[in-house]
């Protein structure tokens, strides 16, 4: 293997030729859909797959450039070791190989160079691109890094902040002591997530990462909330997915709300007090948000709601509703749509909606459960005069529209943490199960899914941690999440798959924890905005950038 340095500057020339490659790729799907410079709707979905395979291109690009950021920032530390050495030759040898060969978009759908109708010799060509390909994914390597793994090497996860690398300890410690022992009980049970669990969640402060100081929050940013979501979906994605109805509700009552709303309802959330979810999604709509029916009309006292909403998450046990209603019923599009701050009393498992003019039904799942989603119905349900966020109606898709990155970092986040999952899992079994006199985790199929899984990890995490920062930065990224949401949801689909099929037959029994993982990892790919939505929202944000 070669040295520090020369892997580096040889990582840091195949991004160049990468980013060189880009530009034609674009260049040529541009030319398919734009019209003066600016994307046409139905040339882009004419061409959709074209359009999907450049934000594919695009994501894998930069989920090298970042792990090679990633290189740097430990070389500078003092802590590239071997096994991080290893995860940058055999991820840029894979990644580089896709590239040039085929890029897998779903399970049965690869997108090949000539989708793009671009030639990509003179990329093949290159001297560090083909030089990783010949010699970076090799078996030799993936044996190599699981080998380290098995002595007990680590790769790295430090973040070189003390602060955050402090959080991400507390939070480990936690998920594995307090989260992790009973998860899979609590799955198979299909119950809530318990409340003691909950009250300690918020004692960390897990609800008020991203809320200022002045309203009782933590008062850090969103590489912050990564670190806390990725390692509480370490444990059980029901514990990192808890805060991100808290995530979604904090941020648009600070970018949105009235003083008073900031006042009454920041605090609480914050400390746990108050527990939100989103509703938003109606039956038919999907992701077209601009097609919502449910209305809420003004009388002399408030606002009454009337419609139906599905696929709400911990609507139950929550406290108040961030509610995507048409408050003008003339309009037929987003903008006749205005967000609610709705109260409502918490539920029980015997009551689980006493509220007046509000009914709902659980919707059984096969994973991502400890919060339940449920159809919603209302009907006369009453919501106080001083409910329309920020007091101004017509402004709820643009406030909503806001809270899209940061809700696509967390997700992404979520992801890692359910790879990293799974990776341990397999990884574990590979060492116990015995075949043939020896441990299976020593046959190469097995150590290559294993080193893979590892790999994979790494560049999905420093995709995340990229568009976390680019957030902090208060840059628009919505660019940046799609593509950490897409990469990661995929990793952590491969890697619960891999994972399954290293236990075996074991691994179909709901006896073994990877049964609850894999059907966990599956929700990834579909909520927040599917794969095929991220991918809409990058290539369409790239080829609107167009110089």
């Amino acid at each position: 293997m070669s040295d520090t340095a020369d892997l580096l500057d040889r990582a840091a020339a195949a991004v160049a030729a990468m980013r060189l490659y880009l530009d034609r790729v674009k260049d040529e799907v541009a030319g398919r859909v734009t019209v003066d410079g600016r994307p046409q709707a139905a040339r882009v979905d004419q061409q959709q797959r074209a359009v999907h395979g450049f934000a594919w291109a695009a994501t894998v690009v930069e989920a090298l450039a970042q792990t090679e950021s990633w290189g740097r920032r430990l070389q500078a530390a003092g802590t590239l070791g071997e096994a991080e050495r290893l995860v940058i030759e055999i991820g840029f040898g894979e990644y580089l190989a896709q590239l040039l060969g085929g890029i897998p978009m779903g399970p049965n759908e690869m997108l090949r160079p000539a989708d793009l109708g671009v030639s990509n010799h003179a990329l093949a060509q290159d001297a560090a691109v083909a030089g990783f390909i010949a010699g970076g994914n090799t078996p030799a390597n993936r044996a190599r890094l699981v080998e380290l793994i098995q002595s007990g090497e680590q790769v790295s996860d430090a973040l070189g902040d003390a602060d955050l690398d402090m959080i991400r300890e507390t939070y480990r410690r936690f998920a594995e002591e307090r989260i992790a022992p009973s998860a899979h009980q609590w799955h198979l049970a299909d119950v809530l997530i318990p409340d003691d669990i909950v009250a300690e969640m918020a004692e960390l402060g897990t609800f008020g990462v991203c809320i200022d100081e002045e309203y009782g929050g933590l008062g850090l940013g969103k590489l912050a909330m990564c670190v806390v979501t990725e390692e509480l979906s370490r444990g059980w994605i029901a514990a990192g997915s808890l805060g991100t109805r808290s995530e979604i509700a904090g941020e648009l009552i600070l970018g949105g709300g009235t003083p008073e709303q900031k006042a009454e309802w920041l605090p609480r959330i914050a400390s746990g007090e108050v527990l939100p979810t989103a509703v938003f999604t109606e039956p038919d709509t999907g992701s077209d948000l601009g097609s919502l029916r449910t209305r809420a009309s003004r009388d002399g006292e408030g606002w009454v709601v009337n419609g139906n909403k599905t696929w709400i998450t911990h609507a139950a046990r929550s406290d108040v509703m961030t509610m995507l209603v048409r408050t003008n019923p003339d309009s037929k599009s987003y903008d006749g749509l205005s967000m609610l701050l709705a109260p409502k009393p918490r539920g029980t498992d015997d009551n689980p909606f006493p509220a007046e003019g509000m009914t709902g039904g659980e919707i059984k799942v096969l994973g991502y459960r400890g919060m339940k989603e449920y159809e919603l119905s209302f009907d006369g349900f009453r919501v106080p005069v001083d409910g329309v966020l920020g007091g101004e109606e017509g402004q709820g898709f643009k406030q909503l529209m806001r809270t899209f990155e940061g809700a696509r970092i967390q997700t992404a986040a979520r992801a890692v943490g359910v790879a990293r999952s799974a990776f341990e899992l397999g990884l574990r079994y590979a060492l116990d199960r015995k075949q043939f006199g020896r441990a299976i985790a020593g046959f190469p199929r097995i150590s290559d899914k294993l080193a893979m899984m590892l790999v994979e990890i790494v560049l999905a995490r420093e995709l995340t941690y990229f568009s976390a920062r680019e957030k902090d930065k208060g840059r628009r990224c919505d660019i940046e999440a799609g593509m950490a949401k897409l990469l990661a949801a995929r990793v952590a689909w491969t890697n619960a798959d891999a994972a399954l099929q290293i236990h075996g037959g074991n691994g179909y029994s709901m006896e073994f924890e990877i049964s609850r993982v894999l059907c966990d990892a599956r929700i990834l790919n579909i909520f927040e905005g599917a794969a095929e939505i991220q991918a809409q929202v990058v290539g369409r944000g790239l080829l609107a950038t167009r110089n």
